[in-house]
């Protein structure tokens, strides 16, 4: 629920157009202002009773009955038990319902299915199929509504267990995910534009303190999306193995070959489960060219002549997946996509995709963890001695904590990703033995630039 609320109960009711008959009505407006003094001071005890006259009274008086109310009602719940508590809960969820019905601006369907969905989740007061039937609605009409990854995961989960339990196909399992993960991302990439607008005025030393505070806002929104989606990957398991996937897609190939949407689905899946050495996957890639011959057809066609040993072939093919593809945040997955796939042949030509990436997506965390996964793995490469050679572990890290920083959803990855390298780079003994405290080393390989070492 959104909980903006006024600092008095003056600019609340000013903020708020009021009916003839409610400014009228003196003892809805004392009360209204007696509960919003107790509530802000947290006396949730004391402003109940106001609280309540006002909701059942004048329930479109202010939207502040509906946020403070939600305060009062979680106060009552956690302090009582039995009848009292039940009777409590259900009014909670009334309450939900009364906020889109008197103030359908400030409180929409979808933020209160998200309410209700993650309290009853949270609390165990409904059934896997509950919770399915009562987000399924939402979700299959509106779901860029959708902006609370939990209740996303909640969806999921909720259907995960009902197929486990064989009530549901696995077929809409997978459609589901490929729907909450988009989802996810569309969310995660509005964190991290602004995130990204903020990092840049950092580095120009133009960052205010209120833009400081939007930046841990948004940091903070896109690590817990980070685990959110983590959750949503653990939850689908090995559901997604390829030795689901292909008996399921060769079950529905001929029914299901001129329907665009599956196909490219199911090509898709395959591909990002690396389900790509079964004919199948040819087939399918085969028919996606001909239904929509799209930047992703020309990535999958890449592939397959990568994995024939036609190199330029694949980079023709890669290169022009990335000249069809007109959205950039589209545009940075593929080439991120390609530069895994090239780094099995060249870790240089590796980087020049990922770095292409991120200049498409400044805020692409992976493919910095690319770049730093393709550095850690050139230690024996880079350098004459032992400290050269280990060196290349902290420019591995720095990359590996960039990632983190432009996109929080992988920061914990990142930092883990960066400990490990951290790890295997010379240690104090080391530095202090090559006299190399502050000093700077150069790399002559194919990663180039040069890295700072620690002072002691």
């Amino acid at each position: 629920m959104k909980k903006t609320l006024y600092l008095t109960i003056i600019a609340v009711c000013m903020s708020m157009g009021l009916s003839n008959a409610q400014a009228q009505n003196p003892e809805c407006m004392t009360n209204l202002s007696i509960f919003a003094e107790h509530a802000k001071v947290k006396n949730y005890d004391a402003a109940y009773e106001p609280w309540k006259m006002v909701w059942n009274t004048c329930p479109d008086l202010n939207k502040a009955t509906f946020s403070y109310g939600e305060r009062i009602l979680k106060h009552k719940i956690k302090n009582s038990s039995g009848a009292d508590k039940d009777g409590h809960e259900q009014d909670l969820m009334k309450l939900y319902d009364d906020s889109h019905k008197y103030f359908p601006a400030k409180f929409s369907k979808v933020d209160v299915l998200t309410d209700k969905a993650n309290y009853k989740s949270d609390n165990n007061l409904a059934s896997d199929e509950q919770l399915y039937d009562m987000i399924k609605p939402l979700f299959d009409s509106d779901l860029k509504s959708f902006k609370n990854p939990k209740v996303l995961y909640i969806y999921f989960s909720s259907l995960v267990n009902l197929h486990n339990a064989g009530k549901k196909d696995l077929q809409e399992v997978f459609d589901v995910y490929d729907d909450v993960t988009e989802q996810n991302e569309v969310i995660n990439k509005s964190y991290t534009d602004r995130i990204n607008t903020y990092l840049q005025k950092e580095e120009a030393g133009t960052l205010t303190s209120k833009d400081k505070r939007n930046l841990g806002v948004y940091t903070r929104n896109s690590e817990l999306l980070g685990k959110v989606s983590g959750s949503i990957d653990a939850k689908l398991g090995q559901l997604a193995d390829c030795e689901n996937l292909i008996p399921l897609y060769n079950k529905s190939f001929d029914s299901k070959k001129n329907d665009v949407q599956w196909v490219k689905k199911a090509v898709s899946r395959m591909f990002s489960k690396e389900c790509t050495d079964d004919p199948l996957f040819s087939k399918m890639v085969e028919v996606q060219a001909e239904l929509d011959p799209s930047a992703d057809v020309y990535v999958y066609l890449g592939t397959l002549k990568s994995k024939a040993n036609d190199k330029n072939g694949a980079i023709a093919d890669f290169n022009k997946a990335v000249e069809l593809e007109t959205d950039n945040f589209k545009k940075s997955r593929i080439l991120y996509r390609i530069a895994t796939i090239v780094r099995r042949s060249s870790k240089s030509q590796a980087r020049n995709y990922a770095q292409k990436a991120i200049d498409a997506n400044p805020s692409n965390g992976r493919a910095y963890l690319l770049i730093a996964n393709l550095y850690a793995g050139s230690a024996n490469d880079c350098g004459s001695t032992v400290f050269e050679k280990r060196a290349i572990y902290w420019k591995a890290a720095e990359m590996a904590r960039r990632a983190g920083r432009v996109d929080p959803s992988l920061k914990g990855r990142a930092n883990q990703t960066a400990a490990s390298y951290e790890a295997k780079a010379p240690d104090k003994t080391m530095i202090f033995n090559a006299d190399m405290s502050g000093k700077t080393v150069t790399f002559s390989c194919w990663v180039g630039g040069s890295v700072k070492v620690p002072n002691l």
